[in-house]
């Protein structure tokens, strides 16, 4: 059943079949020798009726597996006893505390996928060396920065795929997820300037890009291609040694004024 939902069947008038994929019918021949295509069927189209259902009950299934697994693993050995507790504890949880479901209407690009865990393999070692030597480095004090990044494709999957990825590069940790505007709030490590907030960003739709065209729908491959929304106002060093971006949390502390302290004139009077 759920390989006849990744790659069906169609045909044409001459009652001859072939295979497609997500997008629809591939070309086939006519008994004159020609060529036409089938009905391409939309795969953004909403999925109802008993797909739907089908499709709830797998994700419940799977969800309830991993949970098992989990279970097992928190325990350190596998067992019959572990493995039902750890059924009847996933069963409770969904049962009790029910998930917003997270579909998957995309398809898998193989070539993207490798391309997006070779990316992500350079970024983890080459973060890992920068925040190392930061930590060696003597006398070295790094500034840090909150940035909101607002993603373009703002499905619960894509918010949980492109913030799994963030956090586990060292230097950057996801503080909070805005689930209705789309916002990652991303705190990020020895920022020095302007560019730096900028290279942030970039970097973290760029990870946002990789994922969607893994994994991505074609309506989400079209969303990357939009017109990003224009950025603020560059910022600045703050005084406690953080920069603040626009949409950020301010720095702390004091702000310094911007030029010298002159007596009030009722200090001047006293």
């Amino acid at each position: 059943m759920v390989l006849a939902g990744l790659v069906g069947v169609c045909g044409d008038r001459a009652g001859r079949w072939s295979w497609r994929a997500w997008s629809g019918c591939a070309v086939t021949g006519q008994a004159g020798g020609g060529r036409r295509r089938g009905p391409v069927v939309d795969p953004d189209a909403p999925v109802t009726g008993a797909r739907a259902r089908i499709g709830r009950w797998r994700d419940r299934l799977l969800t309830l597996a991993w949970m098992a697994l989990i279970w097992c693993l928190l325990w350190g050995r596998f067992s019959w006893g572990n493995l039902l507790g750890g059924l009847l504890v996933g069963g409770a949880v969904l049962l009790f505390f029910p998930l917003p479901p997270v579909t998957f209407g995309g398809r898998l690009r193989p070539r993207a996928l490798l391309d997006l865990a070779v990316r992500f393999v350079t970024e983890l070692v080459s973060a890992s060396i920068h925040v190392a030597w930061i930590a060696v480095r003597p006398g070295y004090r790094p500034r840090g920065a909150i940035i909101a990044v607002r993603l373009r494709v703002r499905t619960d999957l894509n918010l949980a795929l492109t913030a799994e990825a963030i956090s586990l590069v060292p230097g950057t940790l996801i503080v909070e997820v805005d689930r209705g505007r789309g916002l990652l709030y991303v705190h990020v490590l020895d920022v020095r300037g302007s560019q730096d907030l900028a290279d942030s960003r970039d970097r973290i739709l760029a990870t946002e890009g990789r994922i969607v065209r893994a994994i991505g729908s074609a309506a989400e491959l079209r969303l990357l291609t939009a017109p990003a929304a224009p950025p603020g106002p560059a910022a600045r060093p703050g005084p406690t040694g953080s920069v603040p971006p626009t949409g950020s949390v301010p720095p702390t502390g004091p702000v310094p004024p911007s030029g010298p302290v002159r007596p009030t004139e009722r200090g001047a009077d006293q």
